[in-house]
Parts: C-alpha cells; sequence; structure tokens
C-alpha cells in the first residue's frame, strides 16, 4: 500500500514551493494536506516496523502511541493557530469517520468478497463498550454547561473549563488503564487468531524504521502548518464552514493511510484486525488525543474546551451506538457496510449544510 502512496510524496515540494511563491492560500491548503497521505503512510508502517523490533508488549503500545500521530500534530498546530472551532469538529469527525466511513467501507468491500466475514465477538464487545465510555465521558462538559443557568457568563466558563481538565485527567487513566487491559492482563482477548501462524518478520532495520519515523514526523509538522495556514482562505473560498472542515476533511486527511490499511484487511477475510483499527482508533482519539489537546492548549494560550454543539453530541453518540450494534452478533455483511456508508454521507450532507 505504502508504495502507491509514494507519488503523492512530489507534493511535498510542491506545497512547500506553492507557499513559497504566494500562490492563493486554497492551493497551499489542497497540495500540503495531499503531501499529509503518503507521509502518515511512513508513520504508520515505521511505527509498525519499530513494534516488530520491540516485541509484543512494547510494540502494542508503541502503535497505540502514535496511532493517531498525524492527526495529532495537525490539531496541535490548529490549536497554536487559534482555530478551536476546527479542532473540536476534528476530535468529534475522527470518531464518526473512523466507525462509519472507514469500517463502513471496509465491512463493504470484504462483504462482496465474502458472503459474510465473522469476528472475535468478545474483543469487538469489549472495544465498543469501550468507545461508549469514552464518548459519554467527552461529551459530559457540553451536557454540563447546558444545564448551568447562566452558562454563557465568565463564572460558568471557568466552571468548564476546571471541569473539562478533570475530565481531560480521568480520559488519560481510562485510556491507560485499556492499555493495561488489552496489552497486559486480558491480551489473549484481542490477538488476531492469524498473527499466531504468520507472524511477518521486519522488513526494515531498527534505524531505519526510526530515521523515517522520525522524518517523516517533521516533514507531516511542516505540511501540517501549511495546511492550517490554509483553512481559513480555503473556507471563505470555497464557501464552506470550519465545522465541515473539521469533521470531514481534517479526519480523511490525517488518517488515510490507516484507513487504507483497514479495507486490505477485510478484503484478506481479517475482519478483526479492521475492527482493531476502527474501533481501537476512535477510542484513542477520545481518551487520549483529545486529552492531551486540552492539557497542552492551556500552555500554548488558546485554551480548548470540551463544549460541542448539538449536532456533533448526536452524530457521534449515533456512531457509538452503531459500533455496539455490529459487534453484538460476531459477523458482518455487504449489506450492514452500505448502511453505514450511507449514514455517513447524510451526515457529510447535513455537515455541510449546518451553521455552527
Amino acid at each position: 500500500m505504502l508504495r502507491y502512496l509514494a507519488v503523492l510524496l512530489v507534493f511535498i515540494p510542491i506545497s512547500i514551493i506553492l507557499a513559497r511563491i504566494g500562490v492563493p492560500a486554497t492551493w497551499v491548503f489542497l497540495t500540503s494536506a495531499i503531501a499529509i497521505i503518503p507521509l502518515a503512510g511512513i508513520m504508520s508502517e515505521a511505527t509498525e516496523e519499530l513494534a516488530k523490533h520491540m516485541g509484543a508488549t512494547v510494540g502494542g503500545l508503541l502503535n497505540a502511541t502514535f496511532g493517531n500521530a498525524t492527526e495529532l500534530i495537525i490539531t496541535l498546530l490548529a490549536v497554536h493557530a487559534g482555530e478551536l472551532d476546527v479542532v473540536r469538529s476534528s476530535i468529534i469527525g475522527s470518531i464518526i469517520g473512523n466507525i462509519l466511513l472507514v469500517l463502513g467501507l471496509a465491512i463493504f468491500v470484504g462483504g462482496i468478497k465474502f458472503k459474510s466475514q465473522k469476528f472475535n465477538q468478545n474483543a469487538a464487545g469489549t472495544q465498543s463498550v469501550m468507545l461508549i465510555l469514552a464518548v459519554v465521558t467527552l461529551l459530559l462538559p457540553s451536557l454540563f454547561i447546558h444545564a448551568m443557568p447562566d452558562h454563557a457568563g465568565p463564572a460558568a466558563q471557568a466552571r468548564v473549563s476546571g471541569f473539562g481538565l478533570w475530565v481531560a485527567g480521568l480520559l488519560m487513566t481510562l485510556y491507560i488503564s485499556n492499555l493495561i487491559f488489552s496489552l497486559v492482563t486480558h491480551r489473549e482477548i484481542f490477538t488476531d487468531p492469524h498473527t499466531l501462524t504468520e507472524e511477518e518478520p521486519p522488513h526494515w532495520s531498527k534505524r531505519t524504521a526510526f530515521l523515517l519515523l522520525a522524518g517523516a514526523t517533521l516533514a507531516v509538522a511542516v505540511e501540517s502548518n501549511l495546511l492550517v495556514s490554509g483553512i481559513a482562505p480555503t473556507v471563505k473560498a470555497w464557501g464552506l464552514s470550519k465545522l465541515f472542515v473539521g469533521v470531514i476533511l481534517i479526519p480523511i486527511i490525517g488518517n488515510a493511510a490507516e484507513h487504507a490499511t483497514a479495507v486490505v484487511m477485510a478484503v484478506k477475510d481479517r475482519i478483526d484486525v479492521t475492527l482493531n483499527i476502527c474501533v481501537s482508533s476512535s477510542t484513542q482519539i477520545a481518551l487520549f488525543v483529545a486529552p492531551l489537546i486540552v492539557f497542552v492548549s492551556v500552555p500554548l494560550g488558546h485554551p480548548l474546551r470540551f463544549v460541542f454543539n448539538d449536532f456533533e453530541i448526536i452524530a457521534v453518540g449515533f456512531a457509538a451506538w452503531i459500533a455496539a450494534l455490529i459487534a453484538r452478533d460476531g459477523e458482518s455483511n455487504w449489506f450492514e457496510g452500505a448502511q453505514l456508508l450511507i449514514l455517513y454521507a447524510i451526515l457529510a450532507i447535513a455537515f455541510y449544510f449546518v451553521q455552527p
């Protein structure tokens, strides 16, 4: 998969040159977005190779830590630029996109090749329950502010900010507990049966993998800076809302390589891996990425609060609930995938027309 994405690396110098010569910011936004896609793929591949060198437990921890590194870099730079609405929307969009778009496409494509695909019901159920718990906790500050009589006043805003920091800390505690549960105490529940007989040796040396990971991370930071600087002009030029950019565009850009892997695994009838990628990535966004951004946003001078609009709350709540419904029978087919894709399309259209 990575070799097909490598051709897009040409957009790295193109985006930098366009930014230097002062072309319209929309072109810089577009080219930097394309450039991030193969870089995210390199980061994912390098992380996977390092994980093979370091053993199952450490490797699993490495994958869990860097699973959403690209999107984390983009959102941190967006926080630094003061684009807090885009950051909040991208948190919601990542969860929705992983469950409805990516899982839907993977189940649909895999279901065309195989009449039905079976997966580990216990692992999927555990992950989906964790996702629901994470989403509910993530949305509590939004519900908290609606319950306050003077929610627009400065005193109420201060309470919401304080409550949000406590929630962020507890979410990260839950994330660490989840890692211990899935990687140490109950690792057998989440073991892909294919890996028991298909242990694949690393293709890169540890040094090569580390250098590529470091280089790709630096390049993603450069391209993300160009991307973020082009958000406001692009929103104005294309007639989009920042809500749509955050919910739909940013998650697709940051996770395209990982999304492609999920679909490929489904085509190989490794639907357990697909579910793990989609649900675990969503859980990581809610339990690790979002809380980390909240803490880092304070010293950056743009404190981020977990306050989402009503439509975002409804959309992400339905996505988490649907994930639990899919996990309940341990089997999937192409029609379930089609249903998820149609729902995502409807939500994307709604986010395009809604004005926050």
